[in-house]
């Protein structure tokens, strides 16, 4: 069996759910190749491709056009048949062709089954499985179907009729599909993200401090509810508990400065600090350090640093947001908070604080035992093999 992945560049080094997917693959006699637009670094776990770039220029493209036609000869049927049914969509021909180009490599392949790990990818490559033969699979992940439909409606309305399989990263994803308009009865699997248990180890014997530490890692984006966790911080610094609070991960130079403009303006600037991005060695350290671990986000589809935060010991409070409420089980390995409600992100920090400490480690040990036995990588490569099975 031959799977195509189709992915925006290779995974990168710290992308260990795509890395062990594919190793997990690998191992168990599935031949995996890898389809992507860019490569920036060396990847070498399988066979990649990367898509030829369009010119710009209209006789250049005729060129790249001409050319395409000439290397598919071997392949005439699937170029033929692709173009026929993006001609039956209503293509104008250039864009035909134009599409052909890009996705040469993956018109020649001999697939079996052809997946798209992000289900954006997907949209106006519908036909490239059916042209070439194979089943067609996505996955959802979170922003693909949270946010992109939203802003796009009807984007995957031609997906629905092709996909003959689906990923999602947790049930609450699945559902917002079904609303968008997949079909009741399309097969679909529930793999969630998975995390190294071995290099997340929990370092014995943290010691207590006066000062509440709390730690985010998140890419700096709005939809990780920055204003709201910055205000819920400050209603907790005018009642005088006393905190600090670290965010690792990066963003866009504007999104930056207004965090930093907020944290001003709500007075927090000695208690909140941006320590931009670090690698998985220093995240792993921090968690070490800090003793509660927040995100509350306004849309997360599972988030694989919370899964770590457990595992490290840290207490978690997290919104409902997707994914959420799957990866922390109220009350039993953390808490879940309705998002967008700082008075109530708060409160339920403030009753973390006052719950008594036996409580609260029977509550971190269970978090762990979960993290371990359901989050790890070996049951998530298991899963992936009986998907394509």
């Amino acid at each position: 069996m031959k799977v195509g992945l189709v992915l925006s560049r290779p995974p990168g080094y710290s992308e260990t759910f795509l890395r062990s997917k594919i190793s997990g693959l690998l191992a168990n006699g599935i031949e995996v190749e890898l389809f992507v637009f860019k490569q920036d670094e060396a990847f070498d776990l399988c066979k990649v491709h990367v898509a030829p770039q369009l010119s710009r220029f209209s006789i250049v493209l005729l060129f790249q056009v001409l050319l395409l036609f000439l290397r598919s000869i071997l392949n005439f049927k699937r170029l033929r048949r692709f173009l026929y049914l993006e001609k039956q969509q209503g293509v104008a021909w250039i864009e035909r062709w134009k599409k052909a180009l890009v996705n040469i490599n993956i018109l020649k392949a001999d697939l079996d089954w052809l997946h798209f790990g992000f289900v954006t990818l997907s949209v106006k490559r519908e036909f490239l499985a059916e042209a070439i033969g194979a089943n067609l699979s996505v996955s959802f992940r979170g922003f693909d179907i949270a946010i992109y439909a939203l802003k796009n409606p009807a984007c995957y309305t031609l997906l629905w009729e092709k996909v003959d399989k689906v990923h999602a990263n947790s049930y609450d994803l699945l559902h917002r599909a079904y609303e968008l308009g997949l079909h009741i009865t399309t097969p679909y699997q529930i793999i969630n993200p998975s995390i190294e248990i071995d290099f997340f180890k929990p370092k014995e014997g943290k010691k207590d401090t006066a000062v509440l530490k709390i730690l985010t890692v998140a890419r700096l984006h709005w939809k990780k509810g920055f204003d709201d966790t910055f205000n819920a911080l400050a209603l907790l610094k005018k009642q005088g508990v006393k905190f600090s609070y670290s965010i690792v991960g990066d963003g866009t130079p504007g999104f930056i400065e207004r965090l930093r403009f907020s944290i001003f303006e709500l007075g927090l600037t000695e208690e909140v600090h941006l320590l931009g991005k670090k690698s998985r060695e220093e995240v792993s350290a921090l968690y070490d350090s800090h003793a509660l671990y927040i995100q509350y986000s306004v849309s997360e589809g599972f988030c694989n640093a919370v899964l770590e935060a457990q595992l490290k010991g840290l207490l978690c409070i997290v919104s409902d947001a997707e994914g959420l409420p799957e990866n922390i089980i109220h009350e039993e390995t953390g808490f879940v908070v309705p998002k967008c409600e700082p008075t109530l992100l708060a409160e339920s920090i403030k009753h973390a604080i006052n719950v008594a400490p036996d409580k609260i480690c029977i509550m971190k040990k269970k978090a762990q035992k979960r993290v371990t036995e359901e989050f790890n990588l070996r049951q998530q490569q298991q899963k992936f093999v009986k998907f394509y099975n």
